[in-house]
């Protein structure tokens, strides 16, 4: 391979980029776009792929700034021809699942919409509302995001209370099942009262709620009411009788008058300004309306019909087959509509259609969605409005050239030198982004119990942060290109934990380059480099108030972190004492028996039968707690 460190952006290299373009052919496919490390950029799919990648480097090509930042990066294009533009959909879509590319994120994840996780990767699946969908295990499935978080939580409830359910994650007890078993709530699956088998069909009939398959699961338990009855089994009947009667109750004042209510259809619309999309997908099947779920994007980052077309191939691209309707109702024709009611037809394998209806029931439905959506939009606005006017008052506060987008925290946790441990918190326009943050154990050897030095943790945890960026001949460069590069550093503390800030910064030649300011916690003292004295401020001002919110996400994550440090301590302490017994092996006993006293209390067979741990060794564990 050659030495990709020397190797020139492609658009500062024109001869290059125009050889490299003629190398792509005019077929259907995927192209990967690479960074000077190798690193996937961008996974697009067109069904040109010569022109598709040419667009990114004409000058007449108006780009976002997003995009127009990754292609300053681009040094090498690779391309995967197709058979069809449905298959380069296809192939797109899994291999940006495989490297989850950083500029493929077209929806902002900003946890402001929950989903529902079903863990399909358990032997005994849970069921729980997350807003962290990107953490899953692969078999995990997600259904959402939800708009109406209220109604979610109730719906869950009551599946819980119409179906037998796991209803905590870890067991109660250790050697037998808690209170909810007993109330017929809880199969007992924490003794395994329940075959993993059976467990997981009951899991797939909940499933089927949130799949909007309501009215076929209804049918499936008419069947099985009819046919326990018939078997004499009027217990087993009117179980499913009160399931039957539940699950009607969930969707009972939901109807959507349509004129053919046998057809299942999702509708789509978006309303944007010139910074937000916020868009708006109502699932409704049998003319009932199950699901409505919200989307943001950047409107920077395509026209509506584009950004229509993206929601919906990621939105479908995660969904089951059975998940997907018959019919698409559009506010505006997709660029590729064909490709991708194509697409969606091969995975459903069945006639899926998508249209663009101007008059009549479904242009009112379209109608429908884009209201809500414009409402999302105006909520979207003054929430925007707000943050906007506190980092213009920061930026007044603390002199600073542009609004201060992207604000990084900073704080360190420890008690009297122990577990200590750094968080780093990011705020992008104002807003905790938190698939940003970062934890910290603190690694100096002059840390210890007894003693702690909170300057020497900060300027190692600002070491360590900024240290890819430490020997640039041109950092200013290195600042254009960096998506990570902060507008403003928070440190929380005075004058002393800044100082070791800059310390640090001056050493590797990037304080220049890096704003960086402390807030003391007594007085809400702002502190910049090389002034004695904190700031003239109002504790209550916009800006302040901003940077005292980074300051107490940047504590909350930093004292959360020490706390799960010295808990997993304390756990492994006793364990540390019992000969033969490393680290590996603790841990599998602690994910067996879920704490000490539990081990306390095992039998040397119950010992035994945790992986790795043989015979001898168990009783080594039971003689120490039995001596």
């Amino acid at each position: 391979m050659v030495n990709s460190a020397k190797i020139l952006p492609l658009v500062k290299d024109p001869e290059r980029l125009e050889s490299r373009l003629q190398e792509i052919p005019a077929e259907p496919g995927v192209y990967l776009m690479r960074d000077q490390n190798a690193n996937i950029l961008y996974i697009g799919k067109s069904k040109k792929l010569r022109s598709r990648v040419r667009s990114y480097f004409r000058q007449s090509q108006r780009l976002s700034e997003r995009i127009a930042l990754m292609v300053r990066q681009v040094t090498e294009i690779e391309f995967i021809v197709t058979d069809t533009e449905a298959e380069s959909l296809a192939l797109e879509a899994n291999l940006v699942k495989q490297h989850q590319p950083y500029f493929n994120v077209l929806l902002k994840d900003d946890k402001k919409y929950p989903y529902v996780c079903i863990t399909w990767s358990e032997d005994y699946p849970r069921i729980f509302i997350t807003r962290k969908r990107r953490q899953g295990k692969e078999k995990d499935r997600f259904y959402g995001p939800y708009v109406d978080v209220g109604l979610l939580r109730r719906t869950l409830d009551l599946l819980k209370r119409i179906f037998p359910l796991r209803q905590r994650p870890r067991p109660l007890f250790q050697d037998r099942p808690c209170l909810n078993y007993d109330l017929g709530r809880c199969p007992g699956v924490c003794q395994q009262l329940i075959t993993p088998e059976e467990y997981r069909k009951t899991v797939q009939k909940v499933a089927m709620v949130f799949q909007g398959r309501t009215k076929e699961l209804i049918e499936l338990l008419k069947a099985n009411m009819q046919q326990a009855a018939e078997l004499l089994n009027f217990e087993q009947a009117a179980r499913i009788r009160d399931q039957i009667n539940g699950i009607e109750s969930l969707s009972a004042d939901q109807k959507v008058s349509l004129p053919d209510d046998t057809v299942s259809r999702d509708a789509i619309a978006l309303a944007a300004d010139d910074q937000h999309a916020c868009i708006q997908l109502f699932q409704i099947r049998a003319g009932r309306l199950v699901g409505r779920l919200g989307f943001f994007a950047d409107a920077q980052s395509g026209t509506p019909e584009a950004i229509l077309q993206r929601v919906l191939e990621e939105h479908y691209q995660t969904a089951e087959p059975v998940e997907i309707p018959a019919e698409i109702l559009v506010q505006h024709q997709l660029p590729e509509e064909e490709m991708l009611a194509q697409y969606l037809s091969d995975r459903k394998k069945a006639k899926v259609r998508i249209l663009t209806p101007l008059r009549q029931t479904k242009a009112e439905l379209i109608e429908m969605v884009e209201r809500n959506a414009k409402y999302e939009l105006e909520r979207t606005q003054r929430f925007a409005q707000t943050n906007n006017q506190a980092m213009q008052d920061l930026a007044e506060i603390l002199d600073l050239p542009d609004l201060p987008r992207r604000i990084e925290g900073y704080d360190i946790s420890h008690i009297q030198g122990s577990n200590a441990v750094a968080s780093q918190v990011v705020f992008i326009d104002g807003t905790p982004a938190k698939q940003h943050y970062r934890h910290y154990k603190i690694k100096n050897p002059q840390v210890t119990i007894g003693h702690s030095d909170d300057f020497a943790s900060l300027a190692e945890v600002i070491g360590r942060r900024f240290r890819k960026y430490q020997g640039e001949i041109a950092p200013q460069t290195a600042i254009q290109d960096a998506p990570d590069w902060p507008d403003l550093l928070m440190i929380d503390g005075g004058k002393g934990q800044l100082s070791a800030v800059v310390a640090v910064l001056q050493e590797m030649n990037l304080l220049a380059d890096l704003r960086v300011v402390s807030l003391a916690k007594q007085r809400e003292e702002i502190f910049i480099p090389g002034e004695s004295l904190p700031l003239t401020t109002d504790a209550e001002q916009p800006g302040v108030q901003l940077l005292r919110r980074v300051r107490d996400e940047a504590h909350r994550f930093a004292v959360s972190f020490h706390r799960q440090q010295r808990s997993d301590k304390l756990r492994r302490s006793r364990l540390d004492e019992i000969p033969g017994l490393g680290f590996q092996r603790q841990k599998q006993l602690l994910a067996h028996f879920r704490s000490i006293d539990y081990i306390r209390d095992a039998s040397t067979e119950q010992l035994a039968k945790v992986s790795g741990i043989g015979p001898h060794l168990a009783q080594e564990i039971y003689n120490y707690f039995h001596p």
